[in-house]
């Protein structure tokens, strides 16, 4: 089992290349609310950003809520990319049905960007919801507020440079294929209402050869590799010991 730790002074090379910038500048100070219902957190802290990526199926729920639970859910924000698909609510069902959405092109990135430069300036955010049912973009959206930490996590979230940028810590949960696609199959099927031959159809027409295009490829800009997904034990607690270093900060 392969970890690549950090070196929270400078960078150094590993079995897993890593690297570290935080910018931590105090204790927290009370929440200021301002006009219009929007809360501005003048903290002196700017919050740090992980980034968990990893191929769908791949445990990165697991990781995500092992780092939840490690730091307190008060502390931390959970974005996921897929809430942000695009809203094709202009196409019929069976055309919406059709589309890739394991292509970069698929996300509204630069919303998810923009939100995330707003959360570290201490503002809240209304997140847009998407329906995976229906595969359309909900009506409501959802207020968050700003917190200690932010987690960034999605399959395509280290192919966006801008969004790389904005993450302090950016990891890849690496797990076989078989293994992916049975967790996807059992996914879809119990909770986004698709049928066995859909997610075969899917997973053959445009995950695995997006997997493969972009997913894959953009592990190199990780900081930190966990082989075997959310069951190696060792690596996400060194993970999470990292991790709660930076919020003592």
């Amino acid at each position: 089992m392969l970890l690549g730790f950090f070196d929270l002074t400078r960078s150094r090379t590993p079995l897993v290349s890593s690297s570290y910038s935080g910018r931590w500048l105090g204790p927290p100070q009370p929440v200021k609310k301002h006009e219009k219902g929007c809360q501005h957190v003048t903290t002196g802290i700017e919050p740090f950003v992980i980034g968990v990526a990893g191929g769908s199926g791949s445990g990165k729920t697991t990781v995500v809520r092992r780092i939840v639970d490690s730091l307190g859910p008060d502390q931390v924000i959970v974005l996921e990319h897929d809430r942000y698909y695009r809203d094709r609510n202009d196409l019929r069902f069976e055309e919406r049905t059709a589309l890739n959405y394991d292509h970069p092109d698929s996300l509204e990135t630069d919303l998810l960007v923009a939100d995330l430069h707003r959360l570290r300036a201490g503002h809240a955010v209304e997140l847009p919801a998407y329906d995976f049912a229906r595969f359309a973009r909900k009506a409501v959206r959802e207020r968050t507020e700003p917190r200690r930490a932010i987690i960034v996590e999605g399959i395509l979230i280290f192919t966006d440079a801008e969004l790389r940028r904005l993450m302090d810590v950016k990891v890849f949960v690496d797990t076989d294929d078989d293994i992916r696609f049975i967790r996807r199959l059992q996914r879809d099927i119990a909770d986004r209402g698709r049928t066995v031959q859909s997610v075969i159809d899917q997973y053959l027409g445009t995950v695995k050869p997006m997997h493969l295009d972009f997913v894959e490829p953009s592990k190199r800009y990780a900081d930190i590799i966990i082989p075997q997904g959310g069951h190696n034990a060792v690596a996400i607690d060194m993970l999470l010991t990292l991790i709660r270093g930076l919020a003592a900060r």
